[in-house]
């Protein structure tokens, strides 16, 4: 069928509507450009983005509706070039109104060509999105500004994780308080900020586990620095989700909390001391008030028992007179250590050197032991002077290794020691700062729990079976160096021993070892296993000037002597089990040449040398002897 002459070709009916439809639309800015750039058609989208007619545009060039900026730069040309190169142009950028006022915009620019294949220009499709940008751009700043928020906070270390705990960001905070930089963490595994122990535990997955089924994680606990250090830290996990509901990652909050947890801790401590303190003053007071009551009531029964024997004579009297007396005596002793445990018992304090003071009363102390116990004494060289009522400090040490020996009934060691330290205030509860002599005695039992470590200073408390013990060790020992201006300190755990130091003030001048070994000459070691016998002749060597140093044994006196390198004479008792005067003799002479040696015994050199050889050495002394005859055996060894 021909189409009639008059009649428009179909392709042009169509051109016509496309037209049309291209005209109308209002939210694009649709137009033509020449090959060069000039605006061959505007439509009515055109028209009210850009405020020009299309009389006003049509046959100007395109380039009118760019910045100065991008004018300078060549934009327009450059943008046709790259259309027309790469078959397509597509950008985002500022343009300009007719009124001047500016716009952002997106912009498409595609190249046309005839059916012949023939460039004839550049079809241009810009779109208003300026409240796009804007909403961007606020959301850009908010989100910058939020960055620096963060990134600026230095209390709290504020970071990403991914779903599975790589870290993904690192804030200054972070930074302060782990120490890494944010090259050093990124993309590692959060867990390596958790200690070991935390780490061994599968405390890591734990957390971000519970954050992602509860949502949040919240929990105190150690941490670790890069440098190995641990601090307490109170940390926070978020979850974080995307808009379809999927998890994102968590967002983790730590903060270095130890020195509130320190100070927390100390508050605690300072107020359980207090609390102990009141309670042991209100026990004192209590104690020392039943004591005075109590050495009235014995005093009137002590001297009723002095008048009782004069009005009778019955044998069976005076024996029931004589168990009341040792009553009486076993109760004023009770009374003495009451009014120890109160801080109420007289005290004569001295100048001493504790180093003397245990030299001199380590035999005792040994002798409470047992077979199956080791002991040692370390004594720190030039040590402080103290005040103290000597006699009394010897009982109390007693009582501390007696406590000691009977928490080790299987066996064990017990370790007296000496040293000078600094005290800060309140280190040592109830201490003030300042410079103190420290004895302490640890032994290798079996320890105390915080329960009976908090009563141990009690007056009649005791672990001990019922009859084992009165309870009143310890409350001795606490009245004693309270009432003395020290201090005592336990330091113990279930099932690894126990060591309790005891604390005095140290004096100014001081008199140590370097002070004594200008003296070296003055001082003796006294040897004998009978305890009174052994007393009695440090008593003669004390009354003629010599420090003395005692030992119950011939291993213990060999012990000080590898300890104490100064002590210029050897006494002592030739007939003592397990190694006799003479074989200590013979074994000191090997150990320090120089050393002099005096020996004693109730039997005659001859009979002595009948059973011993090689003894012409040594001097001897007839028991009993005499100051005299010990001076002058002395002066003449």
């Amino acid at each position: 069928m021909n189409q009639s002459p008059t009649s428009p070709p179909q392709n042009q009916g169509t051109e016509q509507r496309f037209q049309l439809l291209v005209a109308g639309i209002t939210d694009y800015a649709i137009y033509m450009l020449s090959p060069e750039g000039i605006v061959t058609s505007w439509n009515a989208g055109a028209q009210r983005f850009k405020g020009y007619t299309a009389d006003e545009i049509i046959g100007e060039h395109f380039s009118r509706f760019y910045t100065e900026e991008d004018r300078q730069t060549g934009l327009p040309a450059r943008a046709l070039k790259i259309a027309l190169e790469e078959g397509k142009f597509e950008a985002e950028g500022w343009r300009v109104r007719k009124d001047g006022a500016q716009f952002w915009t997106s912009v498409v620019i595609d190249p046309i060509y005839d059916a012949n294949g023939q460039h004839i220009g550049f079809a241009k499709v810009t779109r208003d999105v300026t409240e796009r940008k804007i909403a961007q751009e606020a959301l850009r700043q908010s989100e910058q500004r939020f960055r620096m928020l963060v990134h600026g906070v230095t209390d709290y270390a504020i970071y990403m994780l991914s779903p599975s705990g790589e870290v993904t960001n690192w804030n200054a905070g972070a930074e302060r308080i782990k120490g890494y930089t944010a090259d050093e963490v990124i993309g590692t595994s959060f867990a390596r900020f958790h200690v070991p122990e935390d780490q061994a535990a599968g405390l890591p997955a734990v957390a971000l586990e519970t954050a992602a089924r509860e949502g949040r994680f919240e929990r105190e606990g150690w941490r670790m620095r890069k440098d190995g250090t641990r601090f307490w830290a109170h940390v926070i996990i978020d979850a974080i989700y995307n808009d379809d509901g999927t998890l994102a990652g968590f967002a983790k909050i730590t903060r270095d909390i130890t020195e509130k947890r320190n100070a927390a801790q100390a508050l605690e401590r300072a107020n359980a001391e207090l609390f102990q303190s009141q309670k042991m003053e209100a026990i004192g007071q209590l104690t020392g008030g039943i004591a005075h009551d109590f050495n009235n009531l014995l005093s009137i029964i002590s001297s009723g028992l002095e008048v009782l024997p004069l009005k009778t004579e019955d044998p069976g009297d005076l024996k029931i007179v004589d168990s009341m007396r040792r009553a009486v005596d076993r109760g004023a002793t009770l009374t003495q250590q009451l009014l120890s445990f109160a801080r109420q018992q007289p005290l004569h304090p001295e100048k001493c050197n504790l180093n003397k003071v245990i030299n001199g009363f380590e035999a005792v102390l040994r002798r409470a032991g047992n077979s199956t116990i080791t002991f040692d004494v370390k004594l720190a060289p030039d040590l402080n002077t103290v005040l103290v009522d000597a006699p009394r400090f010897e009982t109390a040490l007693l009582n501390l290794v007696v406590n000691g020996r009977d928490a080790m009934p299987n066996g064990g060691a017990i370790t007296v020691a000496t040293s000078n330290v600094a005290v800060a205030d309140q280190q040592v509860s109830g201490l003030a700062a300042g410079n103190y002599v420290k004895v302490s005695v640890s032994d290798t039992g079996h320890g105390m729990t915080p329960d009976v470590m908090a009563r141990a200073f009690e007056p009649f408390f005791t672990t001990k079976e019922v009859g084992k013990g009165t309870g009143l060790g310890l409350s001795q020992v606490y009245g004693f160096m309270t009432q003395s201006g020290g201090g005592v300190e336990v330091v113990s755990t279930a099932g690894h021993g126990t060591t309790i130091s005891l604390y005095l003030h140290a004096l100014d001048e001081r008199s140590g070892d370097g002070e004594a070994t200008k003296e070296s000459n003055d001082k003796v070691l006294v040897v004998d296993d009978e305890q009174d016998v052994m007393d009695m002749a440090a008593a003669l060597f004390r009354s003629i000037g010599y420090e003395v140093y005692t030992a119950n044994s011939g291993n213990a006196a060999l012990e000080i002597l590898q300890r104490s390198k100064d002590i210029s004479v050897l006494f002592s008792d030739v007939m003592m089990p397990s190694m006799s005067g003479i074989e200590l003799a013979k074994r000191v002479r090997q150990l320090r040449p120089d050393i002099k040696i005096l020996l004693a015994s109730g039997y005659p050199l001859p009979a002595l040398k009948a059973q011993h050889s090689g003894i012409d050495e040594f001097a001897f002394m007839n028991k009993p002897y005499k100051l005299a005859e010990l001076a002058k055996k002395l002066r003449l060894s």
